[in-house]
């Protein structure tokens, strides 16, 4: 069983940076994939970034600003977002897969935080 617990948000400027982090815990929580989802109202999830439970393997929506990365010792999973856009306004989830994910949909993930607000203002 994995539990996540998403933190970080907040408000920002337009052309700021944010840092989210995923703290994993649980017995399996070390061999999982984790991936950065966020939702906007009105809108569909939609997939921002996934690490594998190494840390070799990276796959993004937005390589150009946004970084994901793994702290293997503290189970902890990071998203660092850069140039921020109000488009960027969204509740940001992170998400646990077995496995790295090729195509990382919402229906892959089994475990999921509760998100953390991330509003940019212009």
């Amino acid at each position: 069983q994995v539990q996540l617990v998403e933190s970080g948000g907040g408000a920002v400027q337009a052309g700021g940076s944010v840092e989210l982090s995923c703290a994993a815990s649980g017995r399996t929580a070390s061999t999982y994939a984790i991936a950065w989802f966020r939702q906007a109202p009105g809108k569909e999830r939609e997939f921002v970034a996934e690490i594998s439970w190494s840390g070799a393997s990276t796959k993004y929506s937005d390589s150009a600003r946004f970084k994901i990365s793994r702290d293997s010792a503290k189970n902890t999973v990071y998203l660092q977002m850069n140039s921020l856009k109000p488009e960027d306004t969204a509740v940001y989830y992170c998400a646990a897969s077995p496995g790295f994910e090729l195509r990382p949909t919402p229906r892959y993930f089994d475990y999921w935080g509760r998100g953390t607000q991330v509003t940019v203002s212009s």
